[in-house]
């Protein structure tokens, strides 16, 4: 490596992932950008994932490899990654996707161009279980304008199927420690972006560098059910009972709260939620009618503005309009 730290930090959550594993850290060790650091975080895995990790361990300086010793959940698994990172650059990668060679090289090139970019994501297609590419995804977004509460409203309020591309984009760590980075939750990935857009620029390569795999193991398919997902997030979650939209709801307005925002447009940012409102009324009537109970509690909210705040101001933006 050309530093004594590698520039960028790429870091693989996994847990019981022999299927796609290989194919995934020969992706990121063929990139054509070589000063990174590969770290791989096993989640008390049971299949053969330790026996991959370590002989590739065994063949790249570049891998370091650690294991839980038992379940901590994805939410755990993901943000233990970041502390443990190094570089500059954090980048998460899936255990089944795959990157192109160019990927990372590239979104070096933006962050180092912009620092006002704090994440960098590409185009991507979705692949099958034999890496075919049977989609495309539209990741037409804007999210790379000067004003946060427009970020904010492109990431986090309105539908897009782009998380999972943002997600695993190429970030600035020491951002994203600022962040709450994955939280025990359902759709947690989408409040991370939402939040990542509050404090900087998001910025899109608009060429197929990203392969998302869907396969019948994928943890979306295998956990049906909204609950099912929280315990995936974190185990200890798995007999809690959870309004999950109302949940997601309280997240982003915290999220609202805690960025490094001015006080116009922090209470612009609290505007744009209406229209996550409007997109999800329905699911928050549902959660209601089911009369569930959330025991877990939100994130600390450290600078929130006061709901008669808000309530004039969307009295002012409604006369506005």
């Amino acid at each position: 490596m050309s530093t004594a730290y590698p520039l960028v930090s790429v870091g693989i959550p996994v847990y019981n992932g022999q299927n796609y594993l290989a194919e995934a850290i020969e992706s990121i060790l063929a990139q054509s950008f070589e000063d990174l650091e590969l770290i791989i975080s096993d989640n008390a895995s049971t299949d053969a994932t330790s026996e991959i990790c370590r002989e590739y361990t065994a063949r790249d300086e570049r891998i370091r490899y650690v294991r839980n010793d038992k379940n901590l959940g994805a939410a755990h698994n993901y943000n233990q990654l970041v502390h443990m990172a190094d570089g500059r650059y954090f980048k998460w990668h899936a255990h089944d996707d795959v990157c192109a060679p160019t990927f990372i090289e590239k979104c070096v090139a933006v962050l180092e161009a912009d620092p006002d970019v704090v994440l960098c994501f590409t185009q991507t297609d979705g692949i099958d279980e034999s890496g075919n590419v049977f989609r495309s995804y539209d990741n037409t977004m804007e999210a790379d304008g000067d004003q946060p509460w427009k970020r904010f409203y492109a990431t986090a309020c309105q539908r897009h199927n782009m998380t999972a591309s943002m997600t695993f984009g190429l970030m600035r760590a020491e951002v994203l420690r600022k962040t709450h980075m994955i939280g025990a939750f359902s759709s947690a990935d989408r409040v991370l972006v939402g939040e990542l857009a509050l404090h900087g620029r998001i910025q899109m390569i608009p060429e197929v560098l990203f392969f998302k795999r869907d396969h019948p193991q994928v943890h979306w398919m295998l956990y049906k059910t909204r609950q099912q997902r929280i315990a995936w997030y974190d185990p200890t979650q798995k007999d809690t009972r959870t309004f999950p939209h109302w949940r997601l709801m309280q997240e982003h307005l915290v999220s609202l709260g805690n960025a490094p925002l001015s006080t116009g447009e922090r209470l612009k940012s609290y505007a744009a939620m209406t229209f996550w409102l409007r997109y999800n009324w329905r699911h928050l009537l549902k959660n209601l009618i089911g009369s569930e109970v959330h025991h877990n509690p939100p994130r600390q909210n450290t600078n929130f503005v006061s709901e008669e705040s808000v309530s004039n101001l969307l009295g002012v933006e409604s006369q506005e309009e």
